[in-house]
């Protein structure tokens, strides 16, 4: 049994004057640029939105953990100066 729409699509290839593999083909060149062009909008969003944060006062999730690595470092580089002597007066 042929798949629901098959003839549909079948009669539109047809009056297109494509083969099936020129149609295919042109199906998947539209779809490629359309995931491209939506994977630019959500950038582009993705972009806005962190300027409109910066604008704000806000800081990024990655600015956040980046300032949390850079605290943990300092910590780590003060304990190792303070060393085991200064730990045993505490």
């Amino acid at each position: 049994m042929a798949e629901p729409g098959s003839s549909d699509l079948d009669r539109i290839v047809t009056m297109l004057g494509l083969r099936l593999d020129e149609a295919r083909s042109l199906l998947d060149e539209v779809t490629s640029r359309w995931r491209g062009d939506a994977m630019r909008v959500g950038e582009g969003s993705k972009r806005r939105a962190q300027e409109i944060a910066r604008e704000l006062g806000l800081v990024t999730r990655d600015e956040w953990d980046e300032l949390e690595l850079r605290v943990a470092q300092v910590e780590h580089r003060l304990r190792l100066l303070e060393g085991p002597a200064d730990t045993d007066r505490l």
